[in-house]
């Protein structure tokens, strides 16, 4: 049988939707490209009544305008601001009566009597010590009651599909894992198509390895240091690293490494890089090396398969579900595979042939156009 188009999953789906938009904020992390994927798609399903933005229990018109660095909201009124936190709730839960709401960011607000949420991982529960105070303590306020009042949850893989049944005894036929996609501008680019961009950041087509992640300790890029370290220096001078990525949580010390080692020559530290200039990257690099302690999904990854890039990932469960056989997997904690696969995956041209072929044959599983059928598909269960 094949897919059904999303107007058809559609045609009975005659109700107001709300999409939280709390997640939409410059530069997009892999959360704030889901939400904003939904945002711009679920407008153009035709069997939807109506589509509204709420953004920390304001209304939003035009969700894009929270993309722009420079935008600001219009400051709550006066009566808003003395508004009983009690009352405000009450008057937001009558606002939201009779609609379907969907927060793609873990969390539905308190005025949300039931709706659907997105869970993109567990390592809040399973490896605390990686995120700051603040966010486990969002959590331990919000998120118990987040599953008392959602109908039904999303996770981004099977695997974390697995962990919310196991870890929180959910229902399984209340939880459904829909796969992330992968944007149009990720494939893959001949040097003369990626020149200008890389000729800005100093870097040839094919000339590097690639890294693309928060500097934070979950990401495990000390161990990708250590491992590129331990490559003979003429690969090293060959074939630099790219580290590209926000700096994260907990990352002080990590940053002196990193520091150090630019000074070396072998490795270049990006920071942010803008979002247009991403595919050109991904597609100039040798490598991509994505050796991630913990992942729901691991979106670098799959823009690296698109971009036709061979890939060594970790062998996260989430990670070795997106990547099937096309990546390298290896234990998260292992140096000396990590420094074999590298070399291997620098100079084997036949495994890198390989990885290329069977990297962006897979890639074509993931689309947004699928993630947001099934994601409506979650809403048809729903009502």
């Amino acid at each position: 049988m094949g897919r059904l188009s999303i107007g058809k999953v559609l045609k009975s789906l005659k109700r107001l939707l709300i999409l939280s938009v709390d997640a939409l904020s410059p530069p997009l992390s892999g959360i704030g490209r889901y939400a904003w994927e939904l945002a711009s798609r679920l407008p153009l399903t035709r069997s939807i009544d109506v589509v509204r933005y709420m953004r920390q229990g304001r209304w939003i018109e035009n969700p894009a305008v929270l993309l722009d660095p420079a935008c600001r909201l219009p400051r709550k009124s006066w009566l808003q601001r003395r508004e009983p936190k009690l009352v405000a709730n009450w008057r937001l839960r009558q606002q939201c009566r009779g609609a379907l709401f969907h927060g793609p960011n873990y969390f539905l607000p308190e005025y949300i009597d039931i709706g659907v949420a997105t869970i993109h991982d567990l390592s809040i529960f399973r490896f605390p010590e990686t995120h700051p105070l603040e966010r486990i303590k969002q959590f331990e306020a919000n998120f118990a009651t987040t599953l008392a009042r959602a109908a039904h949850l999303i996770t981004d893989t099977e695997a974390i599909r697995r962990e919310v049944i196991e870890m929180f005894g959910w229902p399984e036929d209340r939880i459904s894992a829909v796969h992330l996609g992968v944007g149009s501008g990720y494939r893959p680019h001949d040097d003369y198509e990626t020149t200008n961009v890389l000729a800005r950041f100093r870097l040839c087509h094919g000339r590097y390895s690639l890294c693309v992640a928060t500097i934070e300790p979950r990401k495990n890029i000390d161990l990708l240091l250590d491992a590129y370290r331990e490559l003979p220096s003429a690969m090293r001078s060959q074939f630099p690293l790219v580290l590209i990525g926000n700096e994260g949580w907990q990352s002080g010390q990590l940053h002196d490494r990193i520091k150090a080692f630019c000074a070396e020559g072998w490795l270049h530290y990006l920071k942010f890089v803008p979002e247009a200039d991403l595919p050109m990257l991904y597609a100039g690099a040798r490598l991509f090396v994505y050796p991630s302690r913990y992942e729901g999904f691991g979106l670098p990854v799959l823009e690296a398969m698109a971009s036709g890039v061979p890939v060594i990932s970790s062998t996260d469960p989430a990670l070795v579900e997106v990547g099937g056989d096309a990546t390298w997997q290896i234990c998260p904690e292992d140096r000396t595979a990590f420094i074999q696969a590298l070399e291997q995956g620098l100079e084997d041209e036949l495994w890198r042939g390989g990885a290329q072929s069977k990297g962006l044959s897979r890639a074509q599983r993931f689309t947004w156009e699928a993630c947001v059928e099934e994601t409506v598909r979650v809403y048809q269960k729903v009502l």
